[in-house]
């Protein structure tokens, strides 16, 4: 599956757009991440264990797009995005979503 965030994918003609596809997850901090973050804050830095959660977050979110944009029956994702926000006090939502196209490769 070729993943492009631009609106054509290099090389390659876009013979039919098939509509938008996305993936979402939902993260739970746990009570210890919150405690360690509170303490880094206090001093700054980057808090490692939040970092690894919302990179772990954005493989999941793409991974659940491709899974959609295949059961489309699309070969490429253009424009793609992530989007995220917060949910209550502890929970982070991570959004990757895109247009599904075909595509021929153009010689």
């Amino acid at each position: 599956m070729i993943i492009t965030t631009t609106e054509n994918v290099a090389n390659h003609e876009i013979i039919e757009v098939l509509g938008t596809t996305f993936g979402v997850v939902v993260r739970a901090r746990g009570i210890g991440g919150d405690i360690m973050a509170s303490l880094k804050g206090l001093v700054g830095g980057e808090v490692k264990q939040y970092t690894q959660m919302i990179e772990d977050a954005r493989r999941q979110a793409v991974d659940r797009m491709v899974q959609n944009a295949h059961a489309m029956g699309g070969d490429a994702i253009v424009m793609m995005r992530f989007d995220s926000g917060d949910i209550g006090n502890n929970m982070s939502e991570i959004v990757a979503y895109g247009t599904v196209v075909r595509t021929r490769p153009v010689s």
